[in-house]
């Protein structure tokens, strides 16, 4: 395991492996206060975060992050599409709800 600043099982991190990736990410940030929200400042804050892929995996939230496009969301709604956008484009996810290539390749 990386020298994580903290246990990425325990409570900062997926509260005893009961959440992963996107419900870990989404903790970090209050809807109301929080946007909109730089994208970079973000980064700066939690980028050392560990952030529970599956059973398995745990990567940085710089990792992901490097996948994220827009430099501002507005709403946490935006945040959540441009992740999960980040979470498919680095092969984050086993599971894609179109398949890994929608046009060759059904889930």
């Amino acid at each position: 395991m990386s020298n994580w600043p903290h246990d990425p099982d325990g409570e900062e991190g997926s509260e005893g492996m009961r959440k992963y990736d996107m419900a870990i990410i989404a903790k970090k940030v209050d809807e109301e206060e929080d946007f909109p929200l730089e994208r970079d400042e973000f980064v700066d804050a939690h980028g050392d975060d560990p952030i529970r892929i599956n059973y398995e995996t745990v990567v940085s939230m710089a990792d992901i992050f490097e996948y994220v496009e827009p430099e501002e969301f507005e709403t946490i709604t935006d945040m959540h599409k441009a992740v999960g956008a980040a979470m498919r484009e680095g092969n984050f996810w086993d599971y894609h709800p179109q398949g890994a290539d929608p046009e060759k390749k059904h889930a």
